[in-house]
Parts: structure tokens; C-alpha cells; sequence
């Protein structure tokens, strides 16, 4: 039996190239994912990230390695997974209650009509739609498209919510709105969520732990960074928490030397029990920032 909701055991990804060898994008991925936690998953393009994404929701199937959810295989896509792409991924003949409904109604084909509505109606104002119902997508600009997909998402509660880079074409004033939707959305039905983000303080912001990969090819899952900042979390707010830059330090450090250095390094054992093969675990706000600054001063010297 599984010790976390979601399982990912040696997962790995390998690809024919040119020279009729194998190129591997990334191997031996474990890691857990509890019920209700909110992880985000950050590296270098090239690593494998949206790969790993796409196999947990179904859409691509792994080289090596298996994914558990409830203890049971994910084999093809299911509505018990739900997923949001960077590209809004809306159906642009349909309002925005329309695209919302049409996966309520999947979900549900038993209810009502009055039943989709309203549900679909609570995630329309929980998103900031409201008075947006009858628009079409090309009526809307792109951060409330990106609403409406988070909003189907989350309409739909799913097991697992899958969001890839959602805010990644969005301006810095749009993305922090939405961030605090989301942020809104999920401490009110507590979801599931795996996220793919490129930003530091994005990933801090919203979630409970943040996995780090190394540079492709071959790149593995290295550390699990715990971030051991209270909710609720606001923007203006954790940048004045004493963790706050001790984390977001150690995860720079990690992409800009540490995620090269480590690059290719194999470290898990098929043989060993999967639990002893997950990514090490580290909580930056345990380091004694005198120490840090010390470590800092000596580097400069």
C-alpha cells in the first residue's frame, strides 16, 4: 500500500535519437504527493518537467516506472484529474459559463441543469468572473481566459489538480492577481495540486514543498525543499518572513550552480525500498542566517 496519495516510483523518459541510440531525459523520478498539499516542481527547460505533468494526467505514457493514485495505477486520462495548460485550452465557441458547465456536466451527468448551473456559478465569482457569464473567449483578455481554466479545473474537483506554468504568458500585475485566486480557491476546497512554475517566488507563494531537477539529460528529482512559511501567505506579507530569502536563496543557488553540477548523477536504487529513494528533503529556514551570512562573507573573501 502506497504511504502517499500519489506515488511516482522510478518514473523515467527515454527518447530514439538520430544516431539509433537512446537519449533520456529524465530517470529514476520518486516522490510522493500527500492529499491536500500543493507542490510545485521547478528546473531548467529541457529537464523533463511538463513530461512528468503530462504523465501524471494521463496524456503520455512513461519508459520505466509507475504512477499510483489511490493505491491504483493512472492509466489514460480521467476526470479524476484535472489539468491546466499555459494556453488556456478553452473552447472558443462556448461562453465563459458554457466552457465551465461543459465539464461540470461531465462530471456530473446526473444533475441537473439548474445543479451545473449554480456550481458552475460559485467558481465563476470565486475566480472575480462574475457579469463575464455570457462572453466568449475572444471577448476576454488573456489573464480572465486564464481564470475560466482555472475555474473549469477547479469546478470539476478533481482528485489531482495539474497546472502547467498556468501564468507563464501572463504580465506581473495579472499573475499576481490570479496567484491570489488560486491561492483563494484552493485553501477553500483544499485540492490536491502538482505545479510547474519557472518562478522563485511564485512556487514560494503557493506551495507546501517545492521539488528540484537537474539539468537534462538524465535528470532526476535532487531535493525537496519544504516551505516553512504560515498560511495564509500573502505577496506583500512573506517577503518580511525570516525564511523567506533563506528559501528563496537555496533555491536560486540550486538553479543557478548546483542544478548544472548535479546534472547526470544517478542516486536511486531500483533494489532499495522507494521511500529510501525520494529526493532528499531540506528546509532552508533551519539554517542559522548568522551562519549564512558568515558562509556569504567568507565566499566574497
Amino acid at each position: 500500500m502506497s504511504k502517499h496519495f500519489v506515488e511516482i516510483q522510478y518514473l523515467a523518459k527515454r527518447f530514439p535519437d538520430a544516431d539509433g541510440g537512446e537519449l533520456t531525459v529524465f530517470e529514476n523520478a520518486n516522490f510522493g504527493i500527500d492529499k491536500g498539499e500543493f507542490v510545485c516542481i521547478i528546473g531548467h527547460s529541457g529537464c523533463g518537467k511538463s513530461t512528468i505533468m503530462n504523465i501524471l494526467a494521463g496524456l503520455d505514457e512513461a519508459t520505466e516506472g509507475v504512477v499510483l493514485m489511490n493505491d491504483k495505477e493512472v492509466v489514460g486520462p480521467s476526470l479524476d484529474r484535472g489539468v491546466v495548460f499555459q494556453n488556456y485550452s478553452l473552447l472558443p465557441w462556448l461562453t465563459t459559463l458554457k466552457n465551465i458547465t461543459f465539464g461540470v456536466q461531465a462530471r456530473w451527468p446526473d444533475w441537473s441543469k439548474e445543479q451545473v448551473i449554480e456550481h458552475s456559478m460559485k467558481f465563476i465569482d470565486l475566480v472575480g468572473l462574475k457579469g463575464t457569464e455570457q462572453r466568449k473567449p475572444s471577448q476576454l483578455s488573456g489573464g480572465m481566459r486564464q481564470r475560466v481554466s482555472i475555474a473549469r479545473a477547479f469546478a470539476t474537483q478533481p482528485e489531482l489538480l495539474l497546472l502547467d506554468e498556468p501564468f507563464g504568458a501572463l504580465d506581473a500585475l495579472t499573475r499576481g492577481m490570479i496567484q491570489e485566486e488560486l491561492i483563494k480557491i484552493w485553501n477553500e476546497t483544499q485540492q490536491t495540486v502538482f505545479m510547474i512554475t519557472h518562478d522563485v517566488d511564485e512556487a514560494i507563494l503557493l506551495a507546501d514543498r517545492i521539488l528540484l531537477m537537474t539539468n537534462g539529460p538524465h535528470a532526476r528529482i535532487a531535493e525537496s525543499v519544504k516551505v516553512s512559511i504560515p498560511r495564509p501567505r500573502k505577496r506583500t506579507d512573506i517577503i518580511h518572513h525570516d525564511a523567506y530569502y533563506l528559501i528563496r536563496n537555496h533555491l536560486v543557488d540550486f538553479l543557478v550552480n548546483r542544478s548544472r553540477e548535479l546534472a547526470g548523477e544517478v542516486v536511486a536504487d531500483p533494489e532499495l525500498p522507494v521511500d529510501s529513494s525520494h529526493p532528499v528533503e531540506v528546509d532552508p529556514s533551519l539554517v542559522n542566517p548568522e551562519v549564512k551570512n558568515k558562509e556569504l562573507l567568507n565566499d566574497v573573501a
